[in-house]
Order: structure tokens, then C-alpha cells, then sequence
């Protein structure tokens, strides 16, 4: 039962087409005959009335009062053979009997009704056939003197009749015909969609290069084409992405893992001293904590890949978090001698979560350390402009390239990695500040010339306070 009711997407809008086509053409079709009945229905009216005071015309009263019919003119009028549309006239007197009639109704006798009936146009047969008749009372001085009754044929309706047989016939041939021209040109109508059905039909998660074709009219189809292109597009950058993540993370995990690997043959191969079984150790050590790093750092870059993480909403005190990172990295601080100049002209609050606020703030801080050269400053300022507050920190370091900037926040990019390889990093933490601030809405940019200078500049909502 569903699959008989089940029309294609092509039958769908030509039955709708047809649906509402049909009630149009109905009431097309009930006016025109509507009209034409009540024109016919007019025009015989008419035409009996015209007769009627035609024949009133030929009666006259005498001195005793009784009605005199000139039956010389009224026999003139022809009568006496059936024409297409004729005419039947008859005379009562006032008790009601046949005085004279018109000679085309031969034996039979048009009905003459009660009085109720006068000069109203009343439908009856004559033999069976039907006509319309009206009568009227003749009146000499207030009394009734006699009637006069004129009748004529309903032949007429017959072309009412006809043309109601004609629309009932062609109503329903109408709409067939319409449905199936309707049904073709649907078709023609939504073949882009047959063409975005089978194009999609090829794309598979090998085979993401293939786009549907733009219809050429710009319409609804078009923009539809268009949105489904732009959804593959990004399906397959991310698919990219995916797979460059992939490949980064093995390779960098692997590199720790075969350092330490061959660090541990390295020393079973021949006894050592205690100097180097522990300098050896040590190193592993280092590489041990660096991987534990990269993987936290992975198992927060995929904690929020899908960005449906619950955020946090509270007054966060940026001062505080800013001085409390600074704290953290002290011995890295101490250790290069640099110099951190704080720039906080007041109080600043903002409208967020803590604890993801205080991981950009921190890669931002350890990035500007760790690419400082010794004894060199780093800048942190706060300030307020408009509704936001402008966080900015800078470091006179190694600065990076115009060609890199666009992608030092992509996943396991780094910057000039050949020329500072002394400089430890997983190339992750940037990725991080980008996905944060995506999430969080913050707006981040970079300034930067090489071998001179790099600033970080961060907007944050303004917090309304209580």
C-alpha cells in the first residue's frame, strides 16, 4: 500500500501542479457556465416578455366590458408553423375557459396556472416537452376580465446542456494532458538533481576530487550545488588534515621512541661507567618526558577536535592567570636570563572558561621563552580598547618568516626547524592556541620580522560585571 502511494520526487510536483491546476480549471470552467446559463436563462426571459406585451397590445375592451382580440394581427405573426423557437399564446376568460389560441399548438393546451402564478416565469412541459411560460391577468377598471398566456420552448438550454456534457468531458481529459506535460517538463526541470544524485554516487573516502557540476541557471539548484561542493571541499580537507595529523603524530612519536631504543642498545653492548649509564639515563629521561607531553598535548588537541566540549562561563581575572603562568616558568626565565616586563594599567576581567583560557596564555608565554635569545626582553601588555581587551606579548627572538606565518598554527609545524634545532618543541602548542581561541571566539594574529621580533596579539570580550 505505501509503495503504490509512494511518488517519485518528477510525479510529486506534477501532481501538485495538477492539483492545484484543477481546482483553477474548475472554477474556470463552473463560471463560464454559470454565465452562459444565466444569459440563456436571460435571453429567453426576455424574449417571453417581449411577446407577452405584444400580445397585450391586441387587446381591447368593448362598451359592455369584455376584452375584443384583434385576431387578424395577432395571426399575422406567424404562428402558424413551428419555427426554431416558437412561440405559444393563449386567451382565458375571466372563469378561467379557452377562448383562442395560437394555431402551432394544434390539440394540446398550454396549463394555465393559479393566480399565484402571475407574471411569474414559471418551467412546465407542453407534450412532454419543455418550455417556460409566464401569465398575466387582464384587467378592465380593477377586475379581471381574462388571462393571457405566452409559453415558449426550452430549446435553448440545450445548448446549456451541451455544454455542460462538453466541460465534464474535457475536464478530466484537461487534466491528464496537463499532468503528463507537467510530469515532463519536472523531469527536465529536476534533472541537476539526477545529476548531483549520480556524481554524489562516485564519491567515496577514496575518491574525493569529484565535484558536481553547476547547473547554469543560478537558482535554488545552483545554490544547492554549489553548498554541496563547498561541504565536499571541507570534508576533504579535513579528511587531509586527518591524514597529515596522522602521519605528523606516528613520526613524531616514533622519533623519541627509536632514540631511546637505540640509546638502551647503545649501552648493552659493552659495560659503561656510572657517569654515562646515568647521562644515557638521564637522556632517556628527557625524551620520556617529552613524549609524555606530545601525547598530552595530542589528548587535548582531540578533546576538542569536534568542538562539543562543554565550556565553562565565568569572570575570569586575567591579571592573575597572566602572573600565574609567568610563575610557572620562572626556572626557564631564570635559566635565560630574560627580562619580563608586565604592562597591566588596571583590573582586566573576561567572560570565559579558566582553565582553557589559562592554556592559551600559557603556550603564548612558554612560545616567547623558548624562542627568546639569553638576556633579551619579553613584553606582556593589557590593555582596553573599545569593548575588548587587547592582550599583546612580544620577544626580540628569531622571528619567523612572512612565507611561515600562515602556518605556524597548523598541527607539527615548525618554523625554521633546521637552523634551531637546539630549540625542543612538538610543534603542537600553537595548533592548540588556534583551536582554543576558534572555540572560544577570541581573535589571534601575529606580527613578526625575521631575526628581530614576534608579538601575539589576542582580543577577548570584555566581562560586564555585577
Amino acid at each position: 500500500m505505501t509503495n503504490f502511494f509512494s511518488f517519485s520526487f518528477k510525479n510529486r510536483i506534477a501532481f501538485n501542479y495538477i492539483l492545484s491546476s484543477s481546482i483553477l480549471i474548475a472554477i474556470v470552467f463552473l463560471s463560464i457556465f454559470s454565465i452562459v446559463k444565466y444569459s440563456v436563462n436571460q435571453h429567453v426571459n426576455e424574449e417571453i416578455q417581449e411577446e407577452l406585451y405584444k400580445h397585450l397590445d391586441d387587446v381591447t375592451t368593448d362598451e359592455n366590458d369584455t376584452y375584443l382580440i384583434h385576431v387578424d394581427q395577432w395571426r399575422a405573426r406567424e404562428h402558424n408553423s413551428i419555427s426554431v423557437n416558437p412561440v405559444f399564446v393563449e386567451f382565458y376568460d375571466n372563469n378561467k375557459q379557452l377562448i383562442d389560441k395560437s394555431p402551432n399548438l394544434k390539440n394540446s393546451n398550454v396549463e394555465l396556472l393559479d393566480n399565484d402564478k402571475n407574471n411569474k416565469f414559471t418551467d412546465t412541459k407542453l407534450n412532454g416537452i419543455p418550455i417556460r411560460q409566464i401569465q398575466t391577468a387582464i384587467i378592465n377598471k380593477n377586475e379581471i376580465v381574462g388571462y393571457l398566456v405566452v409559453a415558449m420552448s426550452l430549446e435553448d438550454f440545450e445548448i446549456v446542456k451541451i455544454l455542460k456534457n462538453i466541460l465534464l468531458i474535457s475536464y478530466p481529459l484537461i487534466l491528464i494532458l496537463l499532468f503528463l506535460i507537467a510530469r515532463f517538463f519536472a523531469g527536465k526541470s529536476i534533472k541537476p538533481v539526477r545529476t548531483i544524485i549520480d556524481t554524489s554516487s562516485k564519491i567515496t573516502k577514496d575518491n574525493l576530487k569529484t565535484r558536481i557540476p553547476l547547473p547554469i541557471n543560478k537558482d535554488e539548484l545552483f545554490i544547492l550545488s554549489k553548498n554541496i561542493n563547498n561541504l565536499l571541499d571541507r570534508v576533504e580537507n579535513a579528511i587531509e588534515r586527518e591524514k597529515q595529523f596522522t602521519s605528523d603524530a606516528s613520526h613524531e612519536l616514533r622519533t623519541p621512541l627509536a632514540v631511546m631504543k637505540g640509546t638502551m642498545e647503545v649501552l648493552i653492548r659493552k659495560p659503561r661507567t656510572q657517569i654515562q649509564y646515568e647521562e644515557k639515563i638521564n637522556f632517556c629521561i628527557s625524551e620520556v618526558d617529552r613524549l609524555n607531553h606530545m601525547v598530552d598535548q595530542l589528548l587535548l588537541l582531540a578533546r576538542f577536535e569536534n568542538q562539543k566540549q562543554n565550556i565553562k562561563n565565568e569572570t575570569i581575572y586575567l591579571n592573575a592567570i597572566i602572573l600565574d603562568n609567568l610563575t610557572r616558568f620562572s626556572q626557564k626565565i631564570e635559566y635565560k636570563k630574560l627580562k619580563v616586563i608586565t604592562n597591566f594599567s588596571e583590573d582586566f576581567y573576561i567572560q570565559s572558561d579558566s582553565y582553557l583560557v589559562s592554556i592559551i596564555v600559557s603556550n603564548l608565554i612558554s612560545n616567547a621563552l623558548k624562542y627568546s635569545n639569553d638576556n633579551e626582553v619579553v613584553t606582556i601588555i593589557l590593555t582596553n580598547e573599545g569593548n575588548q581587551i587587547i592582550f599583546k606579548i612580544s620577544n626580540n627572538g628569531i622571528g619567523i618568516a612572512p612565507s611561515d606565518i600562515a602556518k605556524i598554527f597548523n598541527s607539527f609545524y615548525r618554523s625554521d626547524v633546521t637552523n634551531q634545532s637546539e630549540v625542543k618543541g612538538t610543534g603542537l602548542g600553537l595548533s592548540i592556541v588556534k583551536r582554543l581561541c576558534d572555540l572560544l571566539k577570541f581573535e589571534i594574529s601575529v606580527e613578526s620580522k625575521l631575526h628581530q621580533s614576534t608579538t601575539f596579539i589576542l582580543s577577548f570580550p570584555l566581562a560586564k560585571l555585577k
